[in-house]
């Protein structure tokens, strides 16, 4: 019935011939050099550390992201710088905007009054014909009650020659803000040194004002300037909101680095799990500063309890399960400010502070433990947390130093590269 035959099998044909042959040196060659360069692909790609910065909005990530391009990363080009000075000019207008507003909410505008009056009666101060009063009443019209009829001065100046000019970049409405910066920076710049004024700073935290801003503020005249070309300093401090991915790669030390900015506001959240994939590290980006502030998209939520919700979320989801996860406490230089005049127990989530009013380290202690009760798994090393100022270059040097050597060990680890503890 044909199961096995007693015949012998025909011989194979001799090698070397003219027929087609599958093996032979070369072939055996080809095929070790292919199995190599995918061996090496392999360790390559796992000596890779693909890592993401996360945090709610406003909390410094993106900060963190423009430190690592000036540490590691290539020069800004001019039309970078172009569209970084856009966005700079239209900073001061948003800030000003809210400070006019909360000037006015806070029933201020006395105080303006008597301040100005005294301006008129002392020989010292501002010296401009235009009163501090005088500089809230043309900015309120203008830019928020927009029942201004005429600008201040020509935005662009008589044949004036702007190096910043518009970057398409920067989009329509940082343009047009930033036209309105040229048209009334002294105007600005003459509220801005009031006493008032500073009353309404020290209270900003209620319209959400952005703390490093205040350098912008102090340095209207060369922003202003036609010849102005954003510092490496401005460029960090600018405000852009994140509504796309951003991915930079950066070769340290022989190691490459792909490190991943995504939007930290509610809406964009749901862009997260595309980037979970495969991950190294997260970078958590929590602004220890915020304890008294409400959400920009949400006025009744708490920033540091909306920080703490998703650092658990964050901390406890499967897919870092074998992930190294760090904690940046950020805008510590705020929190040092802040602490001295906004009481951490007055806040009604953070009444159970029994620490010191006015107490850094107490403070930052309390808030590093409310983060940690946030983890299912207790094993979260001290090593893991650090305290910073993401727009100080130096702070951030030491700390993104001493992170890149803990995820490059935790790495090589997991890659079995070297052995576990």
């Amino acid at each position: 019935m044909g199961g096995c035959s007693s015949k012998p099998a025909p011989a194979a044909p001799p090698s070397g011939g003219g027929g087609a042959t599958d093996g032979g040196p070369a072939k055996a060659t080809e095929s070790r050099n292919i199995e190599g360069d995918l061996e090496r692909g392999r360790r390559e790609e796992e000596r890779k550390i693909k890592m993401l910065l996360l945090g709610a909005g406003e909390s410094g990530k993106s900060t963190i992201f423009k430190q690592m391009r000036v540490l590691y990363g290539t020069e800004r080009s001019d039309d970078d710088l172009r569209m970084y000075g856009v966005v700079a000019r239209s900073n001061i207008v948003v800030a000003t905007r809210k400070l006019c507003s909360h000037l006015r909410a806070l029933g201020l505008e006395e105080d303006l009054d008597r301040e100005s009056g005294e301006n008129k009666k002392l020989e010292e101060g501002d010296h401009s014909s235009m009163t501090p009063r005088q500089a809230y009443d043309e900015l309120m019209a203008y830019f928020v009650d927009k029942t201004g009829t005429a600008t201040a001065q020509d935005p662009g100046g008589e044949g004036r020659k702007d190096w910043v000019g518009r970057s398409p970049r920067a989009g329509m409405a940082a343009n047009n803000d930033a036209e309105q910066f040229l048209a009334y920076h002294e105007v600005i710049r003459i509220l801005w040194q009031s006493k008032t004024m500073k009353k309404v700073w020290a209270k900003r935290a209620a319209v959400n004002v952005v703390d490093s801003h205040k350098e912008y503020l102090n340095d209207i005249p060369r922003i202003a300037s036609p010849d102005y070309k954003p510092t490496a300093k401005d460029v960090i401090i600018a405000r852009v909101k994140t509504t796309q991915v951003a991915m930079e790669k950066y070769q340290i030390e022989g190691t490459e680095f792909e490190v991943y900015d995504v939007g930290g506001q509610r809406s964009e959240r749901r862009k997260w799990i595309d980037c979970f994939e495969n991950v190294t590290a997260v970078i958590f980006v929590a602004a220890i500063s915020e304890y008294d502030q409400t959400l920009h998209e949400a006025r009744r939520s708490n920033r540091m309890v909306e920080s703490l919700e998703l650092f658990r979320t964050v901390c406890n989801n499967p897919a870092f399960k074998k992930t190294s996860i760090m904690l940046f406490l950020n805008k510590r230089d705020v929190f040092a400010e802040k602490i001295m005049y906004s009481d951490i127990v007055a806040q009604r989530h953070f009444s159970d502070y029994a620490g010191p009013t006015k107490d850094f380290d107490h403070g930052v202690l309390y808030f590093i433990q409310k983060f940690k009760d946030c983890l299912i798994d207790d094993e979260f090393n001290d090593s893991f947390i650090h305290v910073t100022c993401a727009t100080d270059t130096n702070n951030m040097e030491f700390v993104l130093d001493s992170t890149r050597t803990i995820i490059m060990t935790d790495n090589l680890k997991r890659s079995g590269f070297l052995g576990a503890d």
